[in-house]
Protein backbone atom coordinates (compact mmCIF):
# COMPACT_ATOMS: atom_id res chain seq x y z
CA UNK A 1 0.00 0.00 0.00
CA UNK A 2 1.34 3.10 -0.98
CA UNK A 3 2.13 6.07 1.57
CA UNK A 4 -0.98 7.79 -0.24
CA UNK A 5 -3.44 5.60 0.14
CA UNK A 6 -2.30 4.53 3.56
CA UNK A 7 -2.93 8.17 5.01
CA UNK A 8 -6.23 8.34 2.98
CA UNK A 9 -7.24 5.10 4.48
CA UNK A 10 -6.57 6.60 7.87
CA UNK A 11 -8.04 9.89 7.65
CA UNK A 12 -11.15 8.50 6.28
CA UNK A 13 -12.12 6.53 9.50
CA UNK A 14 -13.16 10.05 10.59
CA UNK A 15 -15.69 9.96 8.41
CA UNK A 16 -16.48 5.87 9.45
CA UNK A 17 -17.68 7.36 12.57
CA UNK A 18 -19.47 10.01 11.04
CA UNK A 19 -21.16 7.30 9.49
CA UNK A 20 -21.43 4.91 12.71
CA UNK A 21 -23.07 8.43 14.31
CA UNK A 22 -25.63 8.71 11.87
CA UNK A 23 -26.89 5.36 11.75
CA UNK A 24 -27.05 4.96 15.03
CA UNK A 25 -28.76 8.16 16.26
CA UNK A 26 -31.55 7.43 13.76
CA UNK A 27 -31.70 3.64 15.19
CA UNK A 28 -31.41 5.21 18.99
CA UNK A 29 -34.17 7.94 18.77
CA UNK A 30 -36.93 4.95 17.88
CA UNK A 31 -35.85 4.12 21.40
CA UNK A 32 -35.29 7.56 22.86
CA UNK A 33 -38.97 8.62 21.96
CA UNK A 34 -40.76 6.19 24.48
CA UNK A 35 -38.16 6.52 27.28
CA UNK A 36 -38.80 10.61 27.01
CA UNK A 37 -42.15 10.50 25.65
CA UNK A 38 -41.19 12.28 22.64
CA UNK A 39 -44.01 10.73 20.15
CA UNK A 40 -45.86 14.09 20.66
CA UNK A 41 -42.83 16.22 20.48
CA UNK A 42 -41.75 16.21 17.22
CA UNK A 43 -39.65 19.41 17.42
CA UNK A 44 -37.35 17.68 20.66
CA UNK A 45 -37.25 14.64 18.51
CA UNK A 46 -35.66 16.42 15.05
CA UNK A 47 -33.66 18.65 17.97
CA UNK A 48 -32.29 15.36 19.09
CA UNK A 49 -30.78 14.50 15.69
CA UNK A 50 -30.04 17.88 14.51
CA UNK A 51 -27.98 18.91 17.86
CA UNK A 52 -24.99 16.96 16.02
CA UNK A 53 -25.49 19.56 12.77
CA UNK A 54 -25.66 22.47 15.33
CA UNK A 55 -22.33 21.70 16.59
CA UNK A 56 -21.29 20.70 13.51
CA UNK A 57 -22.10 24.19 12.80
CA UNK A 58 -20.34 25.76 15.26
CA UNK A 59 -17.35 24.28 14.68
CA UNK A 60 -17.20 24.87 11.19
CA UNK A 61 -17.08 28.67 11.40
CA UNK A 62 -13.60 28.41 12.89
CA UNK A 63 -12.12 25.44 11.76
CA UNK A 64 -10.97 26.72 8.37
CA UNK A 65 -9.04 29.53 9.63
CA UNK A 66 -7.60 27.47 12.05
CA UNK A 67 -6.70 24.50 10.12
CA UNK A 68 -4.98 27.42 7.94
CA UNK A 69 -3.09 28.46 10.90
CA UNK A 70 -2.27 25.44 13.01
CA UNK A 71 -2.61 22.83 10.30
CA UNK A 72 -4.87 20.00 9.77
CA UNK A 73 -3.15 17.21 11.44
CA UNK A 74 -4.19 18.71 14.92
CA UNK A 75 -7.47 19.19 14.50
CA UNK A 76 -8.22 16.35 12.98
CA UNK A 77 -6.68 14.89 16.56
CA UNK A 78 -9.15 17.08 17.93
CA UNK A 79 -11.85 15.40 15.85
CA UNK A 80 -11.34 12.21 17.45
CA UNK A 81 -10.95 13.39 21.01
CA UNK A 82 -14.43 14.82 20.72
CA UNK A 83 -16.11 12.07 19.43
CA UNK A 84 -14.70 10.01 22.22
CA UNK A 85 -16.12 13.24 24.73
CA UNK A 86 -19.35 12.77 23.44
CA UNK A 87 -19.28 9.03 23.52
CA UNK A 88 -18.84 9.33 27.56
CA UNK A 89 -21.60 11.73 27.65
CA UNK A 90 -24.54 10.48 25.67
CA UNK A 91 -23.95 6.70 27.37
CA UNK A 92 -24.59 8.23 30.59
CA UNK A 93 -27.20 10.79 29.41
CA UNK A 94 -29.92 10.83 32.38
CA UNK A 95 -32.26 13.13 30.74
CA UNK A 96 -32.77 15.34 27.32
CA UNK A 97 -31.27 18.03 28.40
CA UNK A 98 -27.48 15.65 28.94
CA UNK A 99 -28.36 13.89 25.85
CA UNK A 100 -28.50 16.95 23.82
CA UNK A 101 -24.86 18.26 25.14
CA UNK A 102 -23.33 14.40 24.08
CA UNK A 103 -25.15 15.40 21.09
CA UNK A 104 -23.63 18.88 20.52
CA UNK A 105 -19.51 17.49 21.41
CA UNK A 106 -20.43 15.16 18.80
CA UNK A 107 -21.65 17.67 16.24
CA UNK A 108 -17.81 19.15 16.96
CA UNK A 109 -16.16 16.08 16.05
CA UNK A 110 -18.26 15.70 13.03
CA UNK A 111 -17.52 19.00 11.85
CA UNK A 112 -13.85 18.96 12.01
CA UNK A 113 -13.83 15.51 10.27
CA UNK A 114 -16.26 16.41 7.76
CA UNK A 115 -14.71 19.51 6.89
CA UNK A 116 -11.09 18.46 6.79
CA UNK A 117 -10.61 15.23 5.96
CA UNK A 118 -11.37 15.72 1.91
CA UNK A 119 -8.85 19.06 2.36
CA UNK A 120 -6.02 16.47 3.99
CA UNK A 121 -7.24 14.05 1.36
CA UNK A 122 -6.66 16.03 -1.45
CA UNK A 123 -3.67 17.71 -0.55
CA UNK A 124 -1.97 14.59 -0.09
CA UNK A 125 -3.22 12.41 -2.87
CA UNK A 126 -1.60 12.35 -6.88
CA UNK A 127 -3.40 13.79 -8.97
CA UNK A 128 -4.26 11.18 -11.25
CA UNK A 129 -5.51 9.33 -8.28
CA UNK A 130 -7.05 12.04 -5.90
CA UNK A 131 -10.74 11.40 -6.95
CA UNK A 132 -10.87 7.82 -6.18
CA UNK A 133 -9.27 8.40 -2.86
CA UNK A 134 -11.54 11.26 -2.43
CA UNK A 135 -13.74 8.95 -2.10
CA UNK A 136 -13.01 6.90 0.59
CA UNK A 137 -15.00 9.15 3.08
CA UNK A 138 -18.37 7.90 1.50
CA UNK A 139 -17.37 4.71 1.16
CA UNK A 140 -15.96 4.63 4.65
CA UNK A 141 -19.19 6.60 6.04
CA UNK A 142 -21.48 3.86 4.73
CA UNK A 143 -19.15 1.04 6.04
CA UNK A 144 -19.67 3.03 9.03
CA UNK A 145 -23.77 2.94 8.64
CA UNK A 146 -24.11 -0.76 7.91
CA UNK A 147 -21.82 -1.91 10.97
CA UNK A 148 -23.83 0.24 13.18
CA UNK A 149 -27.52 -0.59 11.92
CA UNK A 150 -26.04 -4.02 12.14
CA UNK A 151 -25.68 -3.05 16.33
CA UNK A 152 -28.46 -1.71 16.75
CA UNK A 153 -30.90 -4.29 14.73
CA UNK A 154 -28.79 -7.04 17.46
CA UNK A 155 -29.80 -4.32 20.37
CA UNK A 156 -33.32 -3.72 19.00
CA UNK A 157 -34.23 -7.57 19.50
CA UNK A 158 -33.63 -7.32 23.34
CA UNK A 159 -36.59 -7.28 25.65
CA UNK A 160 -35.64 -3.54 26.50
CA UNK A 161 -32.80 -2.11 23.66
CA UNK A 162 -30.37 0.08 25.52
CA UNK A 163 -30.13 3.22 23.20
CA UNK A 164 -27.24 4.69 25.83
CA UNK A 165 -25.04 1.82 24.79
CA UNK A 166 -25.62 1.91 21.11
CA UNK A 167 -24.55 5.36 21.43
CA UNK A 168 -21.48 5.36 23.66
CA UNK A 169 -19.76 2.65 21.41
CA UNK A 170 -18.85 5.92 19.69
CA UNK A 171 -15.93 6.33 22.33
CA UNK A 172 -14.57 2.62 21.80
CA UNK A 173 -14.04 3.83 17.82
CA UNK A 174 -12.28 7.11 18.42
CA UNK A 175 -9.82 5.87 20.36
CA UNK A 176 -8.70 3.51 16.97
CA UNK A 177 -9.29 6.82 14.86
CA UNK A 178 -6.92 8.90 17.63
CA UNK A 179 -4.03 5.98 17.12
CA UNK A 180 -4.74 6.39 13.39
CA UNK A 181 -3.77 9.71 13.53
CA UNK A 182 -1.23 9.86 15.84
CA UNK A 183 1.10 6.87 13.92
CA UNK A 184 0.36 7.58 10.36
CA UNK A 185 -0.91 10.61 8.87
CA UNK A 186 2.10 13.43 8.58
CA UNK A 187 1.05 16.86 7.92
CA UNK A 188 -0.57 17.91 4.67
CA UNK A 189 2.86 18.79 2.53
CA UNK A 190 0.87 21.70 1.00
CA UNK A 191 -0.02 22.82 4.44
CA UNK A 192 3.99 23.02 5.12
CA UNK A 193 5.11 24.63 2.23
CA UNK A 194 2.41 27.88 3.01
CA UNK A 195 4.35 28.17 6.11
CA UNK A 196 8.00 27.93 4.59
CA UNK A 197 8.71 24.33 5.37
CA UNK A 198 10.02 23.36 2.86
CA UNK A 199 12.08 20.93 3.99
CA UNK A 200 9.50 19.22 6.21
CA UNK A 201 7.50 19.53 3.26
CA UNK A 202 9.81 17.56 0.94
CA UNK A 203 10.29 14.82 3.23
CA UNK A 204 6.46 14.47 3.73
CA UNK A 205 6.17 14.39 0.19
CA UNK A 206 8.75 11.62 -0.65
CA UNK A 207 7.26 9.49 2.34
CA UNK A 208 3.44 10.12 0.43
CA UNK A 209 5.00 9.12 -3.25
CA UNK A 210 7.37 6.34 -2.32
CA UNK A 211 10.14 8.20 -3.83
CA UNK A 212 12.94 10.65 -3.69
CA UNK A 213 12.74 12.46 -6.69
CA UNK A 214 9.61 15.07 -5.65
CA UNK A 215 11.29 18.23 -7.08
CA UNK A 216 8.97 18.79 -10.06
CA UNK A 217 6.09 18.26 -7.62
CA UNK A 218 7.70 20.42 -5.01
CA UNK A 219 7.79 23.47 -7.55
CA UNK A 220 4.44 22.93 -8.03
CA UNK A 221 3.66 23.56 -4.85
CA UNK A 222 5.50 26.41 -4.23
CA UNK A 223 4.13 28.13 -7.63
CA UNK A 224 0.62 27.24 -6.32
CA UNK A 225 1.36 28.74 -3.24
CA UNK A 226 1.63 32.48 -5.13
CA UNK A 227 3.07 35.43 -2.47
CA UNK A 228 0.07 37.57 -0.91
CA UNK A 229 -2.53 37.12 2.82
CA UNK A 230 -5.86 35.89 1.84
CA UNK A 231 -8.44 36.70 -1.15
CA UNK A 232 -7.01 39.22 -3.23
CA UNK A 233 -3.39 39.46 -2.11
CA UNK A 234 -1.14 40.50 -4.92
CA UNK A 235 0.03 37.13 -6.31
CA UNK A 236 3.71 37.58 -7.77
CA UNK A 237 4.46 35.26 -10.04
CA UNK A 238 8.00 34.24 -11.43
CA UNK A 239 8.64 34.21 -15.68
CA UNK A 240 10.38 30.63 -15.79
CA UNK A 241 11.89 29.66 -19.23
CA UNK A 242 11.12 25.91 -20.71
CA UNK A 243 11.86 23.71 -23.40
CA UNK A 244 12.62 20.23 -24.76
CA UNK A 245 15.49 18.20 -22.65
CA UNK A 246 18.62 16.89 -24.76
CA UNK A 247 20.34 14.18 -24.10
CA UNK A 248 21.91 15.52 -20.61
CA UNK A 249 19.18 16.29 -19.14
CA UNK A 250 19.82 20.29 -20.09
CA UNK A 251 17.72 22.66 -21.78
CA UNK A 252 18.40 23.23 -25.59
CA UNK A 253 19.92 26.50 -25.30
CA UNK A 254 23.86 26.86 -25.23
CA UNK A 255 23.74 29.53 -22.89
CA UNK A 256 21.90 28.06 -19.90
CA UNK A 257 22.50 24.52 -20.49
CA UNK A 258 25.24 24.12 -17.28
CA UNK A 259 22.73 26.43 -15.37
CA UNK A 260 22.44 24.13 -11.78
CA UNK A 261 18.45 26.06 -11.07
CA UNK A 262 16.84 23.87 -13.53
CA UNK A 263 13.67 21.02 -12.88
CA UNK A 264 12.87 18.04 -15.21
CA UNK A 265 8.99 17.60 -16.30
CA UNK A 266 8.74 14.14 -17.09
CA UNK A 267 6.43 13.76 -20.01
CA UNK A 268 4.64 10.63 -21.48
CA UNK A 269 7.55 9.26 -23.02
CA UNK A 270 11.19 10.97 -23.48
CA UNK A 271 10.66 12.25 -26.14
CA UNK A 272 8.04 15.00 -24.35
CA UNK A 273 10.25 15.41 -21.59
CA UNK A 274 10.82 19.22 -20.45
CA UNK A 275 13.22 21.47 -18.23
CA UNK A 276 12.40 24.19 -17.07
CA UNK A 277 14.58 27.07 -15.11
CA UNK A 278 14.08 30.98 -14.01
CA UNK A 279 14.24 33.54 -17.05
CA UNK A 280 17.48 35.71 -17.79
CA UNK A 281 17.47 38.15 -19.57
CA UNK A 282 19.74 36.81 -22.11
CA UNK A 283 17.61 34.26 -23.07
CA UNK A 284 16.06 33.73 -26.22
CA UNK A 285 13.42 30.86 -25.22
CA UNK A 286 9.60 31.76 -24.81
CA UNK A 287 8.14 31.97 -20.84
CA UNK A 288 5.10 30.76 -19.59
CA UNK A 289 3.98 29.78 -16.23
CA UNK A 290 5.25 26.46 -14.97
CA UNK A 291 1.56 25.54 -13.67
CA UNK A 292 0.23 26.13 -17.15
CA UNK A 293 3.11 24.23 -18.54
CA UNK A 294 2.38 21.23 -16.10
CA UNK A 295 -1.63 21.63 -17.25
CA UNK A 296 -0.20 21.02 -20.57
CA UNK A 297 2.21 17.93 -20.13
CA UNK A 298 -0.68 16.16 -18.11
CA UNK A 299 -3.94 17.25 -20.59
CA UNK A 300 -1.89 17.10 -23.50
CA UNK A 301 0.66 15.63 -26.14
CA UNK A 302 2.37 17.82 -27.59
CA UNK A 303 1.98 17.50 -31.42
CA UNK A 304 5.24 16.88 -33.69
CA UNK A 305 6.55 20.06 -35.34
CA UNK A 306 4.61 22.44 -33.38
CA UNK A 307 6.00 24.76 -30.63
CA UNK A 308 5.16 24.16 -26.98
CA UNK A 309 3.72 27.76 -26.96
CA UNK A 310 0.96 27.56 -29.46
CA UNK A 311 -0.78 24.54 -27.47
CA UNK A 312 -1.26 26.70 -23.88
CA UNK A 313 -4.11 28.68 -23.32
CA UNK A 314 -3.18 32.51 -24.81
CA UNK A 315 -4.62 34.01 -21.62
CA UNK A 316 -2.39 31.80 -19.13
CA UNK A 317 1.00 33.84 -19.58
CA UNK A 318 2.49 34.70 -16.58
CA UNK A 319 2.03 38.40 -17.83
CA UNK A 320 -1.59 38.17 -17.84
CA UNK A 321 -1.94 36.90 -14.21
CA UNK A 322 -2.48 39.86 -12.41
CA UNK A 323 -5.67 40.30 -10.82
CA UNK A 324 -7.32 36.92 -12.11
CA UNK A 325 -6.90 35.46 -8.64
CA UNK A 326 -9.52 37.10 -6.91
CA UNK A 327 -12.27 36.50 -9.76
CA UNK A 328 -10.76 32.91 -9.88
CA UNK A 329 -12.06 32.92 -6.09
CA UNK A 330 -15.14 33.57 -6.00
CA UNK A 331 -16.16 31.93 -9.59
CA UNK A 332 -14.99 28.54 -7.50
CA UNK A 333 -17.28 29.63 -4.22
CA UNK A 334 -19.92 30.35 -5.71
CA UNK A 335 -19.72 26.48 -7.39
CA UNK A 336 -19.05 25.12 -4.27
CA UNK A 337 -21.69 26.91 -2.35
CA UNK A 338 -23.82 26.27 -4.88
CA UNK A 339 -23.18 22.44 -5.13
CA UNK A 340 -23.87 21.76 -1.39
CA UNK A 341 -26.96 23.78 -0.85
CA UNK A 342 -28.39 21.63 -3.96
CA UNK A 343 -26.49 18.71 -2.45
CA UNK A 344 -28.43 19.23 1.06
CA UNK A 345 -32.29 19.87 -0.49
CA UNK A 346 -32.01 16.88 -2.86
CA UNK A 347 -32.92 15.56 0.96
CA UNK A 348 -29.81 13.31 1.46
CA UNK A 349 -29.13 13.51 4.98
CA UNK A 350 -33.31 13.70 5.88
CA UNK A 351 -33.81 10.72 4.11
CA UNK A 352 -30.62 9.28 6.05
CA UNK A 353 -31.51 10.13 9.37
CA UNK A 354 -35.12 9.01 9.16
CA UNK A 355 -34.87 6.05 6.73
CA UNK A 356 -35.83 3.42 9.71
CA UNK A 357 -39.00 5.77 10.52
CA UNK A 358 -39.54 6.39 6.37
CA UNK A 359 -39.56 2.74 5.98
CA UNK A 360 -41.79 1.80 9.12
CA UNK A 361 -44.17 4.58 7.61
CA UNK A 362 -44.55 2.97 4.51
CA UNK A 363 -45.04 -0.45 5.99
CA UNK A 364 -41.55 -2.58 5.61
CA UNK A 365 -43.03 -4.73 8.47
CA UNK A 366 -45.57 -6.32 6.21
CA UNK A 367 -42.64 -7.96 4.13
CA UNK A 368 -41.02 -8.93 7.00
CA UNK A 369 -43.88 -10.26 9.40
CA UNK A 370 -43.52 -13.83 8.90
CA UNK A 371 -40.48 -13.82 10.55
CA UNK A 372 -41.77 -12.59 13.83
CA UNK A 373 -39.90 -9.16 14.29
CA UNK A 374 -41.51 -6.08 15.02
CA UNK A 375 -41.95 -3.23 12.96
CA UNK A 376 -39.17 -1.16 14.18
CA UNK A 377 -36.89 -3.84 13.78
CA UNK A 378 -37.60 -4.64 10.33
CA UNK A 379 -37.29 -1.31 9.54
CA UNK A 380 -33.91 -1.18 10.95
CA UNK A 381 -32.65 -4.41 9.30
CA UNK A 382 -33.82 -3.19 6.38
CA UNK A 383 -32.06 0.11 6.54
CA UNK A 384 -28.88 -1.87 7.37
CA UNK A 385 -29.36 -3.82 4.11
CA UNK A 386 -29.81 -0.59 1.89
CA UNK A 387 -26.68 0.66 3.52
CA UNK A 388 -25.08 -2.74 2.48
CA UNK A 389 -26.01 -2.14 -1.09
CA UNK A 390 -24.50 0.88 -1.03
CA UNK A 391 -20.73 0.20 -0.67
CA UNK A 392 -20.44 -1.51 -3.91
CA UNK A 393 -21.90 1.66 -5.49
CA UNK A 394 -19.54 3.50 -3.83
CA UNK A 395 -17.29 1.47 -5.62
CA UNK A 396 -17.91 1.62 -8.73
CA UNK A 397 -18.22 5.26 -7.97
CA UNK A 398 -15.09 5.59 -6.82
CA UNK A 399 -13.36 3.77 -10.17
CA UNK A 400 -15.59 6.16 -11.98
CA UNK A 401 -14.18 9.16 -10.01
CA UNK A 402 -10.82 9.71 -12.29
CA UNK A 403 -12.15 8.36 -15.43
CA UNK A 404 -15.71 9.92 -16.18
CA UNK A 405 -15.03 12.42 -14.17
CA UNK A 406 -16.99 14.26 -11.40
CA UNK A 407 -18.87 16.56 -13.84
CA UNK A 408 -20.10 13.35 -16.12
CA UNK A 409 -20.69 11.40 -12.93
CA UNK A 410 -23.14 14.61 -11.71
CA UNK A 411 -25.11 14.62 -15.23
CA UNK A 412 -25.48 10.92 -15.80
CA UNK A 413 -26.67 10.02 -12.03
CA UNK A 414 -28.69 12.59 -10.91
CA UNK A 415 -31.41 11.95 -13.22
CA UNK A 416 -31.44 8.49 -12.07
CA UNK A 417 -31.87 10.45 -8.51
CA UNK A 418 -34.99 12.33 -10.02
CA UNK A 419 -37.02 9.03 -11.46
CA UNK A 420 -36.33 7.08 -8.05
CA UNK A 421 -38.15 10.25 -6.32
CA UNK A 422 -40.83 10.06 -8.37
CA UNK A 423 -41.25 6.35 -7.90
CA UNK A 424 -41.36 6.64 -4.69
CA UNK A 425 -43.93 9.49 -4.31
CA UNK A 426 -45.97 7.19 -6.65
CA UNK A 427 -45.77 4.33 -4.10
CA UNK A 428 -46.66 6.75 -1.85
CA UNK A 429 -49.53 8.13 -3.10
CA UNK A 430 -51.25 5.48 -5.11
CA UNK A 431 -52.69 2.47 -3.38
CA UNK A 432 -51.43 -0.64 -4.77
CA UNK A 433 -51.75 -2.71 -1.38
CA UNK A 434 -49.52 -3.15 1.78
CA UNK A 435 -47.25 -5.08 0.40
CA UNK A 436 -46.73 -3.78 -3.25
CA UNK A 437 -46.40 -0.13 -1.71
CA UNK A 438 -43.83 -0.97 0.99
CA UNK A 439 -41.94 -2.88 -1.84
CA UNK A 440 -42.13 0.17 -4.18
CA UNK A 441 -41.03 2.60 -1.26
CA UNK A 442 -38.33 0.20 -0.35
CA UNK A 443 -36.60 -0.10 -3.85
CA UNK A 444 -36.90 3.70 -4.42
CA UNK A 445 -34.99 4.18 -1.57
CA UNK A 446 -32.56 1.73 -1.84
CA UNK A 447 -32.00 3.02 -5.57
CA UNK A 448 -31.84 6.28 -4.34
CA UNK A 449 -29.30 6.30 -1.69
CA UNK A 450 -26.99 3.87 -3.98
CA UNK A 451 -27.04 6.20 -6.83
CA UNK A 452 -27.04 8.98 -4.78
CA UNK A 453 -23.50 7.55 -3.42
CA UNK A 454 -21.72 7.32 -6.76
CA UNK A 455 -22.40 10.68 -7.82
CA UNK A 456 -24.46 13.49 -5.56
CA UNK A 457 -22.41 12.22 -2.55
CA UNK A 458 -18.95 12.56 -2.31
CA UNK A 459 -18.60 14.62 -5.35
CA UNK A 460 -19.67 18.14 -3.64
CA UNK A 461 -17.06 17.38 -1.00
CA UNK A 462 -14.34 16.69 -3.93
CA UNK A 463 -14.75 19.78 -5.56
CA UNK A 464 -14.64 21.59 -2.40
CA UNK A 465 -11.72 20.09 -1.64
CA UNK A 466 -10.17 20.81 -5.23
CA UNK A 467 -11.06 24.46 -6.22
CA UNK A 468 -9.38 26.49 -3.67
CA UNK A 469 -5.75 27.94 -3.57
CA UNK A 470 -3.86 26.70 -0.67
CA UNK A 471 -3.19 29.65 1.60
CA UNK A 472 -6.88 30.73 1.45
CA UNK A 473 -7.91 26.49 1.21
CA UNK A 474 -9.04 26.64 4.62
CA UNK A 475 -11.02 29.10 5.21
CA UNK A 476 -12.78 28.93 1.81
CA UNK A 477 -13.78 25.03 2.56
CA UNK A 478 -14.89 26.22 5.81
CA UNK A 479 -17.70 28.49 4.25
CA UNK A 480 -18.78 25.80 1.91
CA UNK A 481 -18.76 23.44 5.36
CA UNK A 482 -20.85 25.98 6.70
CA UNK A 483 -23.19 26.55 4.04
CA UNK A 484 -23.57 22.25 4.14
CA UNK A 485 -24.28 22.38 7.67
CA UNK A 486 -26.72 25.04 7.50
CA UNK A 487 -28.79 23.48 4.82
CA UNK A 488 -28.48 20.14 6.68
CA UNK A 489 -29.87 21.57 9.76
CA UNK A 490 -32.94 22.92 7.81
CA UNK A 491 -33.17 19.76 6.21
CA UNK A 492 -32.83 17.80 9.48
CA UNK A 493 -34.80 19.60 11.46
CA UNK A 494 -37.79 20.37 9.70
CA UNK A 495 -38.26 16.91 8.68
CA UNK A 496 -40.55 15.64 11.17
CA UNK A 497 -43.00 18.34 11.07
CA UNK A 498 -43.23 17.69 7.17
CA UNK A 499 -43.83 14.18 7.71
CA UNK A 500 -46.59 15.39 9.87
CA UNK A 501 -47.66 18.08 7.57
CA UNK A 502 -47.49 17.24 3.92
CA UNK A 503 -46.31 13.70 3.96
CA UNK A 504 -44.06 11.42 2.41
CA UNK A 505 -45.53 11.92 -0.98
CA UNK A 506 -45.29 15.89 -0.60
CA UNK A 507 -41.46 15.77 0.98
CA UNK A 508 -40.04 14.04 -2.05
CA UNK A 509 -41.66 15.94 -4.30
CA UNK A 510 -40.01 18.93 -3.29
CA UNK A 511 -36.40 16.61 -3.27
CA UNK A 512 -37.73 15.78 -6.87
CA UNK A 513 -37.88 19.78 -8.24
CA UNK A 514 -34.33 20.39 -6.67
CA UNK A 515 -32.55 17.43 -8.29
CA UNK A 516 -33.96 18.91 -11.26
CA UNK A 517 -32.36 22.18 -10.43
CA UNK A 518 -28.89 20.54 -9.38
CA UNK A 519 -28.73 19.00 -12.70
CA UNK A 520 -29.05 22.38 -14.46
CA UNK A 521 -26.44 24.08 -11.92
CA UNK A 522 -24.06 21.45 -12.65
CA UNK A 523 -24.20 21.64 -16.42
CA UNK A 524 -23.95 25.75 -16.43
CA UNK A 525 -21.48 25.79 -13.52
CA UNK A 526 -19.48 22.83 -12.85
CA UNK A 527 -15.94 22.31 -14.41
CA UNK A 528 -14.18 19.18 -14.73
CA UNK A 529 -11.37 18.72 -12.46
CA UNK A 530 -10.42 15.08 -13.25
CA UNK A 531 -6.83 14.79 -13.25
CA UNK A 532 -5.52 18.30 -12.66
CA UNK A 533 -3.49 19.67 -10.07
CA UNK A 534 -4.80 21.15 -7.45
CA UNK A 535 -2.34 24.27 -8.58
CA UNK A 536 -3.69 24.19 -11.82
CA UNK A 537 -7.43 23.82 -11.24
CA UNK A 538 -7.11 27.47 -9.72
CA UNK A 539 -5.67 28.24 -12.97
CA UNK A 540 -8.47 26.89 -14.34
CA UNK A 541 -10.94 28.79 -12.69
CA UNK A 542 -9.14 32.42 -13.27
CA UNK A 543 -8.63 31.87 -16.85
CA UNK A 544 -12.45 30.84 -17.08
CA UNK A 545 -13.21 34.07 -15.43
CA UNK A 546 -11.52 36.21 -17.55
CA UNK A 547 -12.70 34.35 -20.71
CA UNK A 548 -16.48 34.38 -19.26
Amino acid sequence: MSGAVMVAVAAAIGNLLQGWDNATIAGAVLYVKKEFKLESEPTIEGLIVAMSLIGATCITTCSGAISDWIGRRPLLIMSSVLYFLSGLVMIWSPNVYVLLLGRLLDGFGVGLAVTLVPVYISETAPAETRGLLNTLPQFTGSTGMFLSYCMVFGMSLMTIPNWRLMLGVLSILSLVYFALIVLFLPESPRWLVSKGRISEAEKVLQRLRGREDVAAEMALLVEGLGVGDGVGGETSIEEYIIGPANSNGNIEDPEISTDRDRIKLYGPDPSLSRVIRPVTEHSTLSTVDPVVTLFENVHETLPENESLRSVLLPTAKASRWNNLFEPGVEHALIVGVGIQILQQFSGINGVLYYTPQILEQAGVGFLLSNIGISSSSASLLISGVTTLLMLPSIAVGMRLMDIAGRRSLLLTTIPILIVSLIVLVIGTVVEMGNIANAALSTISVTLYFCIFVMGFGPIPNILCAEIFPTRVRGTCIAVCALTFWICNIIVTYSLPILLRSIGLAGIFSMYAVVCVVSWAFVFVKVPETKGMPLEVIMDFFSVGCRTC
